[in-house]
């Protein structure tokens, strides 16, 4: 299934810099347009089928989810995002090492059923996602070339 958003970029840094940037909870954090933090629910740390209670902003919206981790592999880092109980979306670090350090590809997948995107809209404030998802990923893939380029 094809991504609603995506971008890659590539990263002077070890693709095991750039994996325990995107799979720590407050790494992400420092690097994410929207998450701004969480913790884990059922775990130390990332691994397959841990769970961590993430909140995410935008403005004054702030909004809760909790996440399960699918994949946690020096390649990837990818988890399943439900709201209120319901799958919203699919988030997904892949890291392909290069001669120079690595590309990071971001990609995210939009679950939500029809029925509730109305609902998602006025709680984010986000009319189009997949456009608004796209812009976030953009600018969370500088910050993280940023922050793994400078340790």
């Amino acid at each position: 299934m094809t991504p609603d958003a995506t971008a890659h970029i590539d990263v002077a840094a070890s693709p095991q810099r750039v994996f325990e940037l995107v799979s720590d909870l407050r790494g992400l954090s420092r690097c994410a347009e929207e998450y701004s933090g969480g913790r884990w629910l059922n775990a130390p740390g990332a691994q397959v089928g841990a769970r961590f209670r993430g909140v995410n902003k935008r403005g004054w919206r702030v909004w809760p989810t909790t996440s399960t981790v699918t994949d946690c592999s020096e390649t990837r880092f990818a988890f399943e995002v439900k709201s209120l109980g319901l799958a919203v979306s699919r988030w997904q670090y892949d890291i392909e090492e290069t001669a120079d350090g690595c590309r990071v590809t971001e990609s995210t997948w939009d679950r939500r059923p029809r029925w509730y995107v109305p609902i998602t809209r006025l709680a984010t404030g986000v009319k189009d996602r997949a456009v608004t998802n796209q812009r976030n990923i953009e600018a969370t893939l500088e910050r993280l070339k940023r922050t793994a380029e400078s340790a």
